[in-house]
C-alpha cells in the first residue's frame, strides 16, 4: 500500500512519562504504517525544557504559528516534588498556558461517546463540549500572605498619570489577598473563537458568568460578548438556525444538567478548568475527551485533555503491565491529520484521520477496553487489555479500512 503524502508537516510536540510511551508506540502502529507523515518536531519533555530554559516551549509555539496546525503530547507542569525529582533550575510554568497565551487561544474539549459507556448525568445524549478561556484570571493573579492588621487597596495608574484606588479591606488579622486581571482584546478574542466554533459545528453557544455579583469584571465579558454577537454573529446564527444564550453562571450550570447536550458551553479559565473535568468525568473518563486549542486566526493544536499518567510511568519502568488509555491522544493525532488535510486540500489525509477515529471507536463497542472504562460499559461483557493490546487491536480494525 502506498503512505498517503502530506505536503506541509504538523508541529509535533512531545511530553513526558507514561503518554510519552504511549505517543511512539501510537506513531509506529498507527499512523507511520499508513501516512508519509511529516512533521517538525520539538522535544517538551521536562528535562529537555529544562535544559533549554523553556525555550523549546516558546520555540513550539511559534511554529505552530508558522504551519498553522499541531498535535500535542501531555506534560508535566512541575512542583516543588518535580523540582526535586528532576533536579530542575526552576519551576516552570504550563506549558500549555505559555502555548495558550502565544496563540491567544481558546481551549474546546468535548467528550468521546460509545453506545456501552453511558453518561452519569441521564439526560444527556449528545456530547458537550466546553470553551475555555487561556488567558488571565486566577492563572495570571498576583498573590499576598497578609501577616496581620493593616489596610489592602488597589490602585491603577494610568499612562497619562491619573489614577483610581479602592480599599479592599482593612484586615484586623492575617489573611490572604489576590489580584486578578483580563485584558478586552483576549476577551473579544474569546468571544470570536467560541462563536466561529459554534458555527463550524453547527450547535448553539452558551456563555454564563457571575455579572451580578462581578459588576465590573464579569460584566465586562457579558458585555463584550454582546457586543461581538449583536455586530459580527447575530445574522449568521440566525441564518444557520443556532441560538447565542447568556445567563447566570449558576443557572447555566443547572441547565446544563437538565439539557440533552449537543451544545457548546463558553466558561472563563477557572470555570472551565473545572467544569471540563465535570463533564469528562461525567460522560466516562478524562481519558475520553478531545481537546483542541484555537486562534482567533486559525491556528490549532491538538491534544489529549488528561495529564502524564504518572503511577502508570512508574509500573512500566518497573517492568509491569499497564494499562493506559490511550484515545485521547489517538484523537488528537486523528484530529491534527484531519486538519492538517482539510487545510491543504489532502482528502486522503482527512479520510485517513476519520477512518483512524472509527476504528478506535469500533475496537471499544467490539468490547475490546482498557481497563479504566471495563467497569462502567454496559450491555456487553468487556475484554480488557493493557495498552499495547488496546492500540494493536485497533491497527487490525484500521487495515482493514485500507
Amino acid at each position: 500500500m502506498e503512505k498517503i503524502k502530506m505536503t506541509t508537516p504538523l508541529v509535533e510536540m512531545d511530553g513526558d512519562e507514561m503518554t510519552r510511551v504511549l505517543w511512539q508506540v501510537i506513531k509506529d502502529e498507527l499512523i507511520l504504517p499508513f501516512v508519509d507523515l511529516k512533521t517538525e518536531y520539538y522535544d517538551l519533555g521536562l528535562p529537555n525544557r529544562d535544559a533549554t530554559r523553556d525555550q523549546v516551549t516558546l520555540d513550539a509555539a511559534e511554529a505552530n504559528k508558522k504551519y498553522g496546525v499541531a498535535v500535542k503530547c501531555a506534560t508535566i507542569t512541575p512542583n516543588a516534588q518535580r523540582m526535586e525529582e528532576y533536579k530542575l533550575h526552576e519551576m516552570w510554568k504550563s506549558p500549555n498556558g505559555t502555548i495558550r497565551a502565544a496563540l491567544d487561544g481558546t481551549v474546546f474539549r468535548a467528550p468521546i461517546m460509545i453506545d456501552s459507556i453511558k453518561p452519569a448525568v441521564k439526560y444527556w445524549k449528545k456530547p458537550i463540549t466546553i470553551a475555555r478561556h487561556a488567558y488571565g484570571d486566577v492563572y495570571k493573579a498576583t498573590e499576598f500572605r497578609i501577616p496581620g492588621p493593616g489596610k489592602a487597596e488597589l490602585r491603577f495608574t494610568g499612562a497619562d498619570g491619573t489614577q483610581q484606588s479602592a480599599t479592599i479591606y482593612d484586615f484586623e488579622c492575617g489573611g490572604v489577598l489576590q489580584g486578578q486581571y483580563n485584558k478586552d482584546s483576549s476577551i473579544r478574542s474569546f468571544a470570536r473563537s467560541c462563536f466561529n466554533y459554534a458555527l463550524d459545528q453547527k450547535q448553539d453557544l452558551w456563555f454564563g458568568a457571575k455579572d451580578t455579583i462581578s459588576k465590573k469584571y464579569d460584566h465586562t465579558f457579558k458585555d463584550i460578548f454582546q457586543e461581538v454577537y449583536d455586530t459580527e454573529y447575530k445574522a449568521r446564527f440566525e441564518a444557520a438556525g443556532l441560538e447565542y444564550f447568556y445567563s447566570l453562571i449558576d443557572d447555566i450550570v443547572a441547565r446544563v444538567i437538565r439539557s440533552e447536550g449537543g451544545f457548546v458551553w463558553a466558561c472563563k479559565n477557572y470555570d472551565g478548568d473545572v467544569m471540563s473535568d465535570m463533564v469528562s468525568t461525567a460522560f466516562g473518563s478524562l481519558a475520553m475527551m478531545t481537546s483542541v486549542l484555537v486562534s482567533p486566526d486559525g491556528k490549532f493544536e491538538f491534544e489529549a485533555a488528561h495529564g502524564t499518567v504518572t503511577r502508570h510511568y512508574y509500573k512500566y519502568l518497573k517492568g509491569e503491565a499497564t494499562s493506559t488509555n490511550p484515545m485521547a491522544t489517538i484523537f488528537a493525532w486523528s484530529g491534527a491529520l484531519k486538519k492538517r488535510g482539510e487545510l491543504d486540500s489532502l482528502p486522503d489525509l482527512v479520510h485517513f484521520g476519520e477512518a483512524l477515529e472509527a476504528a478506535s471507536l469500533q475496537t471499544l463497542n467490539d468490547g475490546i477496553m482498557t481497563k479504566d472504562l471495563c467497569g462502567l460499559a454496559e450491555g456487553i461483557t468487556p475484554t480488557p487489555v493493557d495498552s499495547l493490546g488496546f492500540i494493536r487491536a485497533i491497527r487490525e480494525r484500521l487495515e482493514k479500512k485500507f
